[in-house]
């Protein structure tokens, strides 16, 4: 089972930029292929954006252009870039490991079931 913490979260007014991380503790990330997926209020979560071992990214439309996803396998680290927030980011936000198709490219609609605590991203003026 692989363990997953998630930070950077807080509270943001619309238009401002956050910076998410994922780590992991006790395990080496470059191999895996890491997703993120938030979940809002009385919603079901989605899938935003994962990233595969070789680099490649996928992004749910609403975020496109706006999020980026990134890894840094020094630090063994997963981070989501995201700016021109809009209050319908606001959510908790989860790091998960996801599914690969058979091309290599990561599948936001193959999540591993293990969730970590997530951390919350509210953006609000």
């Amino acid at each position: 089972q692989l363990r997953l913490v998630e930070s950077g979260g807080g509270l943001v007014q619309p238009g401002g930029s956050l910076k998410l991380s994922c780590a992991a503790p006790r395990f080496t990330l470059d191999s895996y292929t890491i997703g993120w997926f938030r979940q809002a209020p009385g919603k079901e979560r989605e899938g935003v954006s994962c990233i595969s071992s070789s680099g490649t990214t996928n992004y749910v439309d609403s975020v496109k252009g706006r999020f980026t996803i990134s890894r840094d396998n020094a630090k063994n680290t997963v981070y989501l870039q995201m700016t021109s927030l809009k209050p319908e980011d606001t959510a908790v936000y989860y790091c998960t490991r996801v599914g690969r198709s058979a091309l290599g490219t990561c599948m936001l609609s193959d999540p591993s079931p293990y969730w970590g605590q997530g951390t919350q991203v509210t953006v609000s003026s």
